[in-house]
């Protein structure tokens, strides 16, 4: 098939939005006008209108470089470019695939080398991909309903069920996780997680942790997660690692939260836990 040839093999055209509604919500998501994204774009202004009115069909070249310029996700990119008559671009392969072997195997070797700090590999909705062995140390306690695959890690952090309990600073911790997801829902506009933080806001917070919040500026750096276990309360700063550049859709909703220890007595515990673990 020609790059350029319209793809029909898909049933779904004659139900979804056309793409030009498809353009204006990403747009409008980005808070563009139609002159500061044609500007991006390097296209006039008249052209862009027609092509959100349906006057104009866009080319599979201008397709792509409009959701280049929306910052649009590789999952989205597909549906406008199937919304505009082409075939989609971007693969997506579960990451047990052969082609990603090499992606695979980095995000294995990531997650080894961390130990001995917690970190886990999560899907676009914050399910739980892999991990490695130090994070079952944090989930002692929690309802085994909520240990069943797929494991949402947010649903588990902060259900009463889950793992909430034994976080020293829920509330803190809490409004942290929200802000997060607010944060990827506004990049992606994905209803499952707008659903799951809607979900998630129901939960109940501890009195004791509800007068915790930090008021005005947060002291430090970065927000700690506090973590109260057997052998005493355990504090974290986390990042976030994602792969540059990628052009398959799993490899671009993959991340990489990895935990580092906050105090010297958090490193020395793990340190001893680690041990203890390998020579049982």
């Amino acid at each position: 098939m020609n790059a350029s040839t319209p793809y029909l093999g898909s049933s779904s055209r004659g139900t979804a939005p056309p793409f030009g509604d498809h353009l204006r919500h990403w747009r409008q998501r980005r808070r563009l006008s139609q002159l500061e994204l044609a500007h991006e774009a390097d296209i006039s202004t008249r052209h862009l209108s027609f092509v959100e009115t349906g006057r104009s069909l866009p080319s599979r070249e201008m397709v792509l470089r409009l959701s280049a310029r929306l910052d649009i996700p590789l999952r989205e990119r597909n549906a406008l470019l199937v919304a505009a008559g082409y075939a989609p671009m971007y693969r997506e392969r579960p990451l047990g695939d052969p082609a990603l072997d090499a992606a695979r195997q980095a995000v294995e070797l990531l997650l080894t080398s961390h130990e001995p700090y917690p970190a886990l590999a999560l899907d676009r909705h914050w399910n739980l991909i892999a991990a490695n062995r130090m994070l079952a140390s944090l989930l002692a306690g929690a309802d085994a309903s909520l240990l069943q695959a797929p494991v949402n890690v947010l649903r588990l952090s902060l259900h009463p069920l889950g793992i909430a309990g034994n976080i020293v600073n829920l509330a803190q911790w809490r409004s942290h996780l929200f802000e997060r997801l607010r944060q990827q829902i506004g990049a992606t506009a994905d209803p499952l997680l707008a659903a799951l933080l809607a979900e998630l806001m129901t939960y109940p917070v501890p009195d004791a942790a509800a007068g915790s919040a930090p008021e005005g500026e947060p002291a430090g750096i970065v927000v700690p997660f506090k973590f109260r276990t057997a052998i005493g309360v355990l504090s974290f700063i986390s990042t976030t690692t994602i792969f540059g550049s990628p052009v398959d859709v799993t490899l671009q909703e993959l991340a990489l939260e990895t935990f580092f220890p906050a105090d010297q007595f958090t490193r020395q515990a793990l340190l001893a836990l680690l041990a203890s673990s390998q020579g049982a």
